[in-house]
């Protein structure tokens, strides 16, 4: 796909080597010790050495191996002073007794971590499965169109946000929206929740966009009304509603305040659709709003691209942001999954696996003529992943 990049001035994979360091660290620290004491005088003492290796274990090393480090250190001390028969001395006592008492610590502290570990991978499963709950997961095939959409968490340890995108196919049209709703965590997405359940149902029962918006606006304000208020710069999403109606090769789509969708022609040539009258985000608080409702074509072999901030705000080492049209522009391919690999490949490589906002991706492409189904997945991702994937390679 696209040619493989370096981060400026810092190598993409630094975390891997950093990791294979950390592993050998206690090694090092006994071997250290070992080399100090056998060049130093026998006043000079090399235990802080041989105490920090198992220290070093605890977090990092499953509980078999700390035990085989600490024991490793007293082995080593045991040693040294056999070898200069100091032994039975009171000092090399009192270093054999810290040394074990600090391997108990790190025993102790293996099984406090091993224990947190633990708890945070259930929690991550339980919140990536709310995830996948709260967000729909559409077909590869709605009325006739192509169908791909991609979450991708920016923490690890966070697959909970605000980023939101659906499909509905009602007597209109293929109706979707893309939204991100300001704010994080769990109240993130039980408006999120909200926002999906109030377009589902407007969706299949309103006649027009304009009306879908007006229905999502009093959906967040009976929202802000259960919760007694919520901060104007906390419970407003930025929006975009499309509508690809049945038999007509155009998509309507209605903007509120949220980053531009892309069209992509089949010959590598883009457009992107910027609303005629700016619109201010869905939930403001701020009086009605009227709606401007703009029509595009959208002849077969066409993809409309559909994302969230998450993707146009990734920035590289020197602050660039990133730029999809340009990115885009020129490029040719097979289905919308194909698309959303490729461009989330490619942000990737221009983050170096370093992202600060979650993005949600939607691709959906009328098929030309003799164009065969696609299979595609919903994946929600997180910023391990991303790292490893850039580790690895994945993406050329």
């Amino acid at each position: 796909m696209w040619k493989r990049e370096r981060r400026r001035g810092k190598p993409v994979g630094g975390g891997a080597r950093t990791r294979r360091f950390v592993r050998m660290l206690p090694a090092l620290m006994i071997l250290g010790g070992l080399v100090f004491d056998a060049l130093t005088p026998p006043t000079f003492t090399a235990i802080p050495l041989f105490v920090a290796a198992p220290l070093i274990a605890a977090p990092f090393f499953s509980l078999a191996s700390t035990i085989r480090i600490a024991v490793a250190s007293m082995l080593a001390v045991i040693a040294l002073r056999l070898y200069t028969s100091s032994l039975p001395e009171a000092v090399p006592l009192i270093e054999l007794l810290t040394l074990a008492t600090v391997s108990v610590l790190a025993v102790v502290i293996n099984g406090v971590v091993r224990r947190g570990n633990e708890q945070l991978a259930s929690a991550r499963y339980i919140a990536e499965t709310a995830m996948r709950a709260v967000l729909p997961q559409p077909s590869d095939r709605i009325g006739g169109l192509h169908v791909a959409a991609r979450y991708e968490a920016a923490q690890a340890d966070e697959f909970v946000g605000g980023d939101l995108f659906a499909v509905a196919d009602t007597p209109q049209g293929v109706r979707l929206v893309v939204g991100d709703v300001r704010g994080k965590g769990l109240d993130a997405v039980e408006t999120v929740a909200v926002v999906i359940g109030a377009f589902r149902e407007a969706a299949e029962q309103e006649s027009s966009l304009e009306a879908v918006a007006g229905r999502l606006e009093r959906a967040l304000a009976r929202e802000e009304a259960r919760r007694g208020g919520l901060d104007v710069l906390e419970g407003f999403i930025t929006a975009v509603l499309a509508e690809i109606p049945y038999g007509l090769p155009l998509v309507r789509i209605v903007n509120r305040g949220h980053p531009e969708p892309i069209l992509l022609h089949p010959d590598g040539a883009l457009e992107v659709l910027k609303p005629s009258v700016p619109a201010l985000p869905i939930g403001m608080g701020l009086g009605t709003w009227p709606e401007c409702t703009d029509e595009w074509d959208l002849p077969a072999g066409t993809t409309l691209l559909l994302y969230t901030d998450g993707l146009s705000e990734a920035r590289d080492a020197e602050g660039v942001f990133y730029d999809p049209a340009a990115r885009l522009r020129g490029r040719i391919f097979p289905g919308p999954e194909e698309l959303l690999s490729a461009l989330t490949d490619d942000v990737r490589l221009h983050t170096g696996g370093e992202t600060t906002d979650d993005m949600a991706l939607l691709a959906v492409a009328r098929p030309a003529e003799g164009q065969p189904d696609r299979r595609r997945t919903v994946r929600i991702v997180g910023a391990e992943e991303t790292r490893k994937d850039v580790r690895d390679g994945r993406g050329r």
